[in-house]
């Protein structure tokens, strides 16, 4: 980034004033009357109402509709380990896109804390406040254990969105292009360089939609992740395989699929050669993919090529799911995000792909014509009909799973989830 750049992006986070978020009065408060039913004494009528019934909270206060986007600042985007308080420009930022894309309020959290159970703890204490929460950068292996503890104890969706969310678009976009590759997810050899959260709900959400186990390769900075390994955590453990592979160039012969969420530069031409025909590339370290588009067309021309950018075709990008989970979540008081809502996202947006694309999103795109193709294998972000499609089809999903607790005839959506 230039100087003016990161100026400019200075001035933005400041200026006219500092953050990018703020709360708002949602009732009418201009008279005597008013301030009598906002707090005292009118607001005794709901406390002892909840009192009663807890779950009318998501009738009298803003849980409803409000999420905690918490992070302890230990793997932030592009940045690492920077901690909590240097976090929150990024969380802030998380809780703009919750807003402009499903009009759910966030609170952002950044917890000082010295162990993942102090961490639990803090979430665990603070959750009532919300009707959902989204854990963001923390770092693996500690986010594994944090929201599975935090799943067990919660009754409000828990969803560590570098997991599951990477997860979700990784596979919704893989499904389009083995199709458009003509190939099958069941027989298909996928290679995952990167061996963290993103990696692996990548790899167990695969599983899930039919990838076969034995096809599933992980390969780490130490190389590829076998069953005669030593020191495995119990996460890389699931996916140990028996083989003779050791290093990424070993891993990609013949592979039909390269997810990459690792760092940059680390795949080389010479790997993209050895893969097999017609493969799959998705190169997701951001903002410098592991390998560059242009040099990869350069040495393949029957690959299909995505990235996490927004200058290249293919951008796998988070913010195609989680606005729209956490909307069908919550529009149905669910009370977590299960696989069958996750799956239900993936089919969605897979789904959306393939629909004739409206004028208005060529327009905001600056393009004359986009369809399904090598070129156009997952939604764009400002795709209007986003916030139409994957609530619906979360919702419905939550009911037919029977984490449902509320059944409104319609999503806030407008879209039928009974």
């Amino acid at each position: 980034m230039t100087a003016s750049c990161k100026q400019q992006a200075l001035d933005y986070h400041a200026k006219p004033k500092p953050g990018k978020i703020a709360t708002a009065i949602t009732k009418a408060f201009t008279s005597q009357n008013d301030l009598s039913l906002a707090y005292t004494p009118g607001v005794a009528e709901p406390c002892r109402a909840i009192a009663r019934d807890p779950q009318t909270a998501y009738d009298y206060t803003a849980k409803s509709n409000l999420v905690a986007v918490i992070s302890d600042g230990t793997a932030v985007l592009g940045l690492g380990n920077i901690g909590p308080l240097a976090s929150k420009p990024v969380m802030e930022g998380k809780a703009v896109l919750f807003k402009a894309f499903a009009d759910i309020d966030v609170f952002d959290i950044e917890v000082d804390a010295e162990s993942p159970q102090v961490f639990i703890d803090t979430v665990r204490r603070i959750a009532p406040t919300f009707g959902a929460i989204n854990l963001e950068d923390i770092a693996a292996p500690a986010c594994f254990e944090i929201e599975r503890a935090l799943i067990e104890q919660l009754d409000i969706p828990v969803m560590h969105d570098d997991q599951h969310g990477t997860a979700i678009i990784i596979a919704a976009a893989l499904l389009n292009a083995l199709e458009l590759q003509h190939k099958n997810l069941a027989t298909t050899k996928v290679v995952c360089l990167g061996a963290g959260a993103a990696g692996i709900a990548a790899m167990r959400l695969l599983k899930a939609l039919g990838a076969s186990a034995d096809n599933l390769c992980m390969v780490d900075r130490s190389g590829v992740i076998h069953s005669g390994r030593e020191g495995l955590n119990e996460y890389k453990q699931e996916f140990a395989i028996d083989s003779d592979h050791r290093t990424l160039a070993d891993a990609m012969q013949g592979a039909d699929v390269f997810i990459g969420v690792s760092g940059p530069d680390v795949l080389s031409q010479d790997m993209l050669a050895s893969m097999a025909t017609r493969p799959v590339v998705f190169a997701l370290s951001n903002p410098d993919p592991e390998i560059l588009p242009e040099l990869a067309h350069l040495t393949r021309d029957d690959l299909i090529m995505g990235t996490g950018r927004s200058d290249y075709p293919n951008q796998v990008n988070n913010v195609l799911g989680f606005p729209f989970i956490f909307r069908g979540a919550l529009d149905v008081n669910a009370s977590c995000i299960n696989q069958a809502m996750q799956i239900a996202a993936v089919h969605a947006l897979a789904q959306l792909a393939r629909e004739p694309v409206p004028k208005a999103v060529l327009t905001a795109y600056g393009l004359d014509t986009m369809s399904f193709g090598k070129d156009y294998i997952i939604p764009k972000p400002l795709d209007p009909r986003l916030i139409g499609t994957v609530p619906a089809a979360v919702a419905k999903a939550a009911i037919a799973t029977g984490v449902a607790r509320r059944f409104p005839h319609t999503a806030s959506s407008g879209k039928n989830v009974a």
